[in-house]
């Protein structure tokens, strides 16, 4: 059996490994070098890396006989772009969810980085973002000087501060998840008042910055996880046992 699994998520390298430890050909694909650095090597599994437009994705999943997404939770038109690709292809699509996290009491949750921002708009303090270099336009309407985002360090990640005003010394460039002690020390350092992130799970560390945040009195600001219906790891397994 061959499958494909988009990939580049803590989950998705997880169920890769899984699925050909089972006995696939697993084609994994990333957009990033940096996910296929994590990634890494393993036995029955081709590592793709590098976005993939429409006719690409159909093209590489008529060779499939099936297809997973497992792409980030807040990736939405990638995935609205797979399963269209999977339903042009004719292969079977499932989507690998992974479980969201209960919001602590007193969390500001909104729909957008764009009302966070305005939330922001007037309330003093400094500011981790947490939401990604792709979220920082957003907050453009903020003093850069408050903001310190945390991003992967990588040349798009800086350059995107850059790009945003940021000071190059609020840049945060490390890879996470992060420990709880870690997101306490990062608070305290800059004096970070409010920390504005999305609902990664267990996988993206959201528990350990939401007791950090509590016990260094800092504003939990989330960004809500888009709505979706998928699966968990064990039930796509057990098709893809079926199919083999």
């Amino acid at each position: 059996m061959k499958a494909v699994v988009f990939s580049g998520t803590t989950e998705g390298r997880g169920f890769s490994r899984a699925l050909a430890a089972l006995g696939a050909a697993v084609t994994v694909c990333v957009a990033t070098e940096l996910g296929a650095e994590e990634q890494g090597r393993a036995e029955g599994i081709t590592v793709r890396t590098g976005r993939l437009d429409a006719e690409e994705m159909t093209a590489l999943l008529r060779n499939a006989n099936l297809c997973v997404d497992a792409t980030h939770p807040y990736a939405t038109e990638a995935t609205r772009n797979i399963r269209a690709a999977a339903g042009a292809a004719g292969v079977e699509y499932h989507r690998l969810l992974r479980p969201a996290s209960t919001l602590p009491a007193g969390s500001a949750v909104f729909a957008a980085a764009d009302d966070a921002a305005a939330y922001l708009q007037g309330k003093p303090g400094n500011i981790l973002l947490a939401t990604g270099a792709k979220e920082l336009p957003a907050f453009a309407a903020l003093e850069p000087e408050r903001l310190y985002p945390r991003v992967l360090p990588t040349v798009a990640g800086i350059t995107a501060c850059e790009a945003a005003g940021i000071p190059h010394r609020n840049i945060v460039a490390m890879q996470g998840p992060f420990t709880e002690k870690l997101n306490i020390a990062l608070f305290r350092q800059f004096r970070i008042a409010f920390l504005v992130t999305k609902d990664g799970g267990a996988a993206g560390g959201f528990a350990e910055k939401a007791r950090a945040a509590e016990q260094c009195g800092v504003q939990l600001i989330v960004l809500r996880r888009p709505m979706e219906q998928g699966e968990c790891a064990e039930a796509i397994l057990q098709r893809c046992r079926e199919l083999l």
